[in-house]
């Protein structure tokens, strides 16, 4: 026999009212973003704009990422490069949203400030692409080891010369901020090339003229550095400068591919363009479509797909085991590979024909 007292009927009726009310909440818990409680990782990937096929390929990546591992990702670029108004704002949402990480591009250092409150808030930064200045700016970054890509064309360059004097024209991509990935690629080609760079951290410190010791060695003349800002337009005008300087360029770097075939326009507009070794870096299937046609003698293929990509995976592992990334040995970030693309290849440097680099082209 039961103690208890019956309940009247609009006590049973409120009683059930509360029980389903306590579920409701309990599963709109279980249910909500990432800072919530949700078993999905929350990410940002925020990039410079997406009128660059290059930033689109970092999207691309990032997205297929997400879907495997489980992620809600949120993307956001700038209106163009350069904006970074557009991304301190993403960053401001990424921060309310509760996001577990944020992948940039940064569009410069007005947005490291940003980056520092998002940090305080407990969000994990990974820059992607170029190192932020300075380093620590972020937690890491994923990027090419620009400095390296630039010798493997530098080395290619010195080794097509077979000794003959090299007159070189200097594509760079800034004329007024010194930009890490502007000057790791400049130096890393000279110093490929087998010419002294006293300032490895700025653009113009070889001497304008001497000897250069890659391949079989010769002399060297520096026939002019002029910025390009990166685009097809600034690559033309730049070379176009640097011949009305010296119309005997018979060599040519490049900062990216945009700039490179607008050097490419200039050489041809002089009807200069079979007697000159044009070099870049980047490796996106356009560019190596133009090793193919043998605009470029060589470009050094990076892989912006897997920046992202493997940013995304190190921040999954760091919300479920709280394992952070690390740097790649000797640098303070994290490489993610170049490889040499070329159809003329050299005997002792390492790389892969055009057939091989288009099939991988921004992605491996």
């Amino acid at each position: 026999m039961s103690n208890r007292t019956a309940l009247p009927p609009w006590a049973k009726r409120a009683s059930a009212t509360a029980i389903v009310a306590a579920f409701a909440a309990a599963s709109l818990a279980g249910c909500s973003g990432s800072g919530s409680g949700s078993d999905k990782v929350g990410v940002s990937l925020i990039v410079k704009t997406t009128s660059n096929p290059y930033f689109v390929a970092m999207e691309t990546a990032a997205k297929s990422a997400a879907k495997k591992d489980g992620v809600d990702l949120t993307l956001a670029a700038g209106k163009e490069d350069g904006d970074t108004d557009t991304q301190i704002q993403a960053i401001e949402n990424a921060i309310s949203r509760g996001d577990k990480g944020i992948l940039i591009t940064p569009n410069g250092p007005a947005v490291n400030n940003e980056i520092q409150k998002a940090r305080k808030a407990g969000v994990y930064v990974i820059a992607l692409d170029t190192v932020p200045d300075p380093a620590n700016t972020v937690d890491i970054t994923y990027a090419t080891n620009n400095f390296k890509a630039g010798q493997a064309i530098g080395k290619w360059t010195a080794a097509q010369l077979d000794g003959k004097k090299a007159v070189i024209a200097m594509v760079d991509l800034n004329a007024t901020q010194n930009i890490s990935v502007d000057y790791n690629r400049d130096t890393g080609f000279l110093t490929g090339m087998g010419i002294d760079v006293p300032n490895k951290n700025k653009n113009g410190s070889e001497a304008p003229s001497g000897k250069y010791t890659g391949g079989k060695g010769g002399d060297y003349v520096i026939a002019g550095h002029q910025a390009s800002n990166g685009a097809e337009d600034g690559g033309r005008t730049a070379m176009e400068t640097i011949l009305s300087k010296n119309p005997d360029v018979n060599v040519a770097y490049a900062i990216n591919e945009p700039a490179a075939y607008g050097a490419y326009q200039a050489l041809k507009a002089a009807g200069k363009t079979s007697g000159v070794l044009l070099v870049s870096i980047d490796g996106g299937c356009t560019g190596v479509g133009y090793v193919k046609q043998g605009i470029l003698g060589a470009t050094s293929q990076q892989y912006p797909s897997k920046m992202a990509a493997d940013g995304m995976k190190a921040i999954v592992k760091l919300a479920k085991t709280g394992k952070k990334p690390t740097t790649s040995e000797g640098l303070n970030f994290h490489d993610t590979g170049s490889q040499l693309i070329t159809d003329k290849p050299v005997p002792g440097l390492k790389s892969i024909d055009s057939q091989q680099g288009s099939q991988i082209c921004w992605k491996n």
